[in-house]
């Protein structure tokens, strides 16, 4: 059995390092503290008693577990990222321990009135009775992702002290920078060495994905006049104004809020605006790619009419592709999604198989020649203060990483 409270220790020292990303800066990591973490990870892989312990100049671990048998077995990865997204602070993390969830309100912080209740998060009453692992209200927890890391090196450890589970060689990679959609860029996909992976960094227990969104980001830059005030009449032009007729020139229920499974949307997440010049700065999601390529053309069609509409150029866009749907390279090889699922029916885990609202390294590492479907790895309510995890569903991840490994194993002999 994997332990309880030594799954819980090992994660909360994870999440209390601040591994933040940066994407404004064009380092790899992004950010210096993200190295705190990358050599704890190694050393820990090391003392747990992985081989082949690297950690590159980008800050990408990976390591090896041998096979423990004769007979030839294809080689497998895991793979989770260190880092915790910009969208929220992951400074000063200070993790609350529900011993036993009664399923009613859970105050994380009494001063500013923070409550996290299943009467607007409802997949907490799924958990009741369980171990539940939540923030103090001012931080994200940051079990997107490091409650994926938590999970593969338990299981790399469970099965070094337990060499009666029989499996091939496995490889396990960790990678900065995936918030911000850099998490494969430097990915040696080569060095790694496996035939495929499962990254574990999907949310409610069960889920198991092959489909993520086709992605996008789009800057859009407005330009205005400054005028004093007093003197502005037909002088004056307000970017934030012409930015606000953008804005509502996008379908406004095609949106994050307003959308759900293969729906996708155009999400507005940072404005900066003066007189003088605002800037949007958009996401991009669509699971088809003649949507997806549409909704591209839709932003730029806007600018043009916008830009006509005042005779000159006040609008100027970048639009740069981010990743693409994984499904196209992993439906050839369907096999390994059937593994996971089989390794989550035999631990009496219901498998929920459904598209990804987002995207994961796997859906880049699968255009890069290493297939990579996705894995619950427990976490809800990622990138905020409401963020939660319950121990148990860390452990059912762990318990099928080694259920896969060992079910890849016996079919080589198959």
């Amino acid at each position: 059995m994997i332990s309880k409270d030594d799954i819980t220790k090992r994660f909360i020292s994870y999440v209390t390092v601040d591994t933040e990303s940066d994407p404004e800066s064009d380092t790899t990591p992004s950010t210096l503290k993200q190295w705190d973490l990358a050599n704890i990870l190694v050393a820990e892989l090391k003392l747990i008693g992985m081989s082949d312990v690297s950690i590159d100049d980008n800050a990408y671990i990976m390591a090896t577990l041998p096979s423990n048998v004769n007979h030839k077995v294809p080689t497998i990865g895991f793979v989770s990222h260190f880092d915790t997204t910009p969208d929220f602070t992951g400074a000063n993390v200070n993790p609350q321990v529900i011993e036993n969830y009664d399923g009613k309100d859970i105050v994380l912080n009494a001063a500013e009135n923070i409550i996290l209740s299943p009467d607007y998060f409802e997949d907490l009453l799924l958990y009741k009775g369980q171990t539940l692992i939540t923030t103090d209200g001012t931080t994200l927890l940051g079990a997107d992702d490091k409650a994926g890391i938590t999970e593969i090196i338990s299981a790399m450890e469970y099965l070094i002290n337990h060499p009666e589970i029989k499996h091939g060689n496995i490889k396990v990679g960790f990678t900065p920078d995936e918030e911000i959609g850099r998490g494969a860029h430097k990915f040696d996909v080569k060095k790694f060495g496996a035939d495929w992976a499962y990254t574990m960094d999907g949310s409610q227990i069960g889920e198991l994905e092959y489909e993520n969104f086709n992605a996008a980001g789009a800057k859009v830059v407005v330009k205005g006049k400054i005028v004093h005030p007093g003197y502005a009449k037909g002088k004056m032009i307000n970017s934030m104004h012409i930015a606000t007729e953008f804005i509502n020139s996008l379908p406004r229920m095609e949106t994050p809020e307003h959308t759900e499974g293969y729906q996708g949307f155009f999400h507005l997440h940072n404005i900066e605006g003066k007189v003088e010049e605002t800037v949007l700065h958009y996401i991009i999601r669509d699971h088809d790619m003649d949507h997806f390529k549409a909704r591209k053309e839709v932003i730029k069609k806007l600018t043009n009419a916008i830009n006509e509409q005042y005779e000159r150029e006040v609008i100027t866009i970048e639009i740069k592709d981010q990743y693409f749907n994984m499904k196209e390279k992993v439906v050839p090889v369907m096999h390994i999604v059937d593994i996971a699922e089989e390794a989550m029916k035999a631990l009496d885990i219901k498998p929920l198989i459904k598209p990804i609202r987002g995207g994961t390294d796997g859906s880049q590492l699968s255009f890069m020649g290493l297939p990579c479907p996705n894995i619950f790895a427990g976490g809800h309510n990622f990138h905020g203060r409401y963020e939660y995890v319950p121990v148990e569903s860390m452990i059912k991840a762990t318990e099928v990483i080694c259920k896969i490994a060992e079910l890849t194993a016996n079919k080589a002999i198959e």
